[in-house]
């Protein structure tokens, strides 16, 4: 079977082995969370079928949460019904910390004592009996510490309802603090071409020294986050695409997965063809002449080496 996914190499999740181009879940339930998620949503056996596409083309790692809903789909409940008729092993990595109750308001961050029943409703919505990879998602004041969440996700761990632990949304020092309790697998920023604190901050290279795995979000659409895909305005991107033949999504995603060997990709979409062209992007190799290009500052350039590091 042709496995373009696998172009790009792998990494680890702890013991857990994956393609470095994996799949994120949230847009299929709308086109984001933040109030713009009211369109008509994907059907349910069109998602089952994209799912199915990703893991053809050897997506082996999901990324989601209980917490990825609209009014009319569920995240987890999609990727439940793909996975029972699916017949390869795939990774689920999965978000806890924040919530959002039925009617979609967001409450306030979970109490460590409330983690275990964010766990046990995601592995009810996934249908499973342990999670793969479970991150912790820090919604706190930037300095806040995570260790009483990431302690009672250990709990958890130790009781067999999760497999590995991570981190989402930090600095270095939670990656520091969360490390003196228990083994982390891999860390989930907003990083991209025009988003680069995480590497003010030493948090990219922070995880390639502890082997971590670096899984960026919004890596494609960058400053625009959760809205959909759009018109290119970085000339610089335009032109590395024109001279490879791709689209500038690919550049994007090529230019984030050359960090290193650590840096993971979850690109989401709806579109089959922006899917396999995500996919792809494992394939494309940039020279030093392109990266030059790329590494040039713009106008307007909304990432500089001050400011918060998350």
């Amino acid at each position: 079977m042709v496995n373009p996914a696998a172009a790009a190499g792998t990494w680890k999740f702890g013991d857990l082995e994956v393609n470095r181009i994996g799949y994120g879940a949230m847009r299929l339930t709308g086109n984001g969370m933040m109030g713009n998620s009211d369109s008509t949503p994907i059907d349910r056996d069109v998602a089952v079928g994209l799912l199915h596409s990703a893991f053809e083309q050897g997506v082996n790692h999901i990324d989601t949460a209980a917490f990825y809903f609209s009014p009319l789909r569920s995240a987890n409940e999609l990727i439940n019904r793909a996975l029972s008729s699916w017949y390869g092993d795939v990774v689920v990595v999965t978000k806890v910390g924040p919530a959002r109750d039925p009617s979609g308001e967001w409450l306030t961050m979970a109490r460590p004592d409330q983690l275990r029943g964010q766990v046990e409703e995601n592995l009810r919505q996934l249908g499973r009996d342990h999670l793969d990879v479970v991150n912790l998602r820090h919604n706190g004041p930037g300095t806040a510490l995570v260790t009483e969440h990431f302690g009672a996700l250990a709990e958890l761990r130790q009781a067999g309802l999760i497999r590995n632990l991570g981190l989402s949304n930090v600095r270095p020092e939670h990656v520091a603090e969360a490390l003196v309790i228990a083994p982390v697998v891999c860390v989930q920023n907003s990083y991209g071409l025009d988003w680069r604190r995480a590497d003010e901050s030493g948090l990219v290279d922070l995880c390639r020294e502890q082997g971590i795995a670096f899984v960026p979000y919004f890596a494609v659409s960058g400053l625009r986050r959760e809205a959909a895909a759009g018109h290119e305005y970085d000339a610089r991107v335009r032109s590395v695409a024109r001279a490879h033949n791709a689209t500038p999504a690919q550049v994007r995603l090529a230019w984030t997965l050359h960090r290193g060997p650590h840096v993971l990709a979850i690109p989401g979409t709806t579109n089959p063809a922006h899917l396999a062209e995500n996919i792809a992007a494992g394939t494309l190799r940039l020279t030093e002449e392109d990266l030059a290009i790329l590494d040039k500052p713009r106008e307007g350039a909304a990432w500089a080496p001050t400011g918060d590091a998350r």
